[in-house]
């Protein structure tokens, strides 16, 4: 099945507005890396802008499985969004990946490849909805952070081979903190 990059736009869009009920891995109580050091609005700043992508990305990928994918044979939705973060990623918004958490990749490039990627499957695997940290490079500090992803579909648990609600991985994203 083609989705042209409108009917994408257009899905994540109202995806958006509709603002469809999904379990989400909102940061209520975050687990950072690192001691909090006082407040910092422009980290805090950050974390919402995770909370949000974190929301959109997800939102969308239900969207385009319930709308679009009739049967196990068709590409998988996640596709969609790997397609999503090639974009933000290639604009130079954020960069966002998804990582397996377990320990069956659908795609070997999905294997935690970073220190922070380890560190954030571990994370997950321990039942933490969200860690993030921030790190300096080239003197600008950027958040990385990490959300659950769990099979919130039958058709999520199926692909998957797993049963619904359990975890399969996590997103992974990296944006400026301004």
């Amino acid at each position: 099945m083609q989705i042209s990059w409108t009917t994408l736009a257009v899905g994540v869009l109202a995806v958006a507005g509709l603002a469809i009920p999904f379990v989400t891995s909102a940061p209520s109580s975050l687990v950072s890396a690192q001691a909090p050091a006082g407040p910092d609005p422009s980290l805090e700043r950050s974390r919402q802008q995770i909370k949000m992508l974190d929301e959109l990305y997800k939102n969308a990928v239900v969207s385009v499985t319930t709308r679009y994918v009739q049967k196990q044979g068709d590409q998988p939705a996640a596709l969609v969004a790997k397609d999503v973060f090639g974009a933000m990623a290639k604009s130079g918004h954020h960069r966002a990946r998804l990582v397996d958490a377990s320990g069956q990749p659908q795609n070997k490039d999905n294997v935690a490849a970073t220190e922070f990627e380890k560190l954030a499957v571990a994370a997950m695997k321990e039942g933490k909805p969200y860690f993030d940290r921030v790190v300096e490079s080239g003197g600008k500090r950027k958040l990385q952070a990490a959300t659950i992803v769990p099979a919130v579909m039958k058709q999520c648990a199926d692909c998957h081979g797993v049963r619904e609600g359990e975890l399969l991985g996590t997103i992974v994203y990296e944006i400026p903190i301004d």
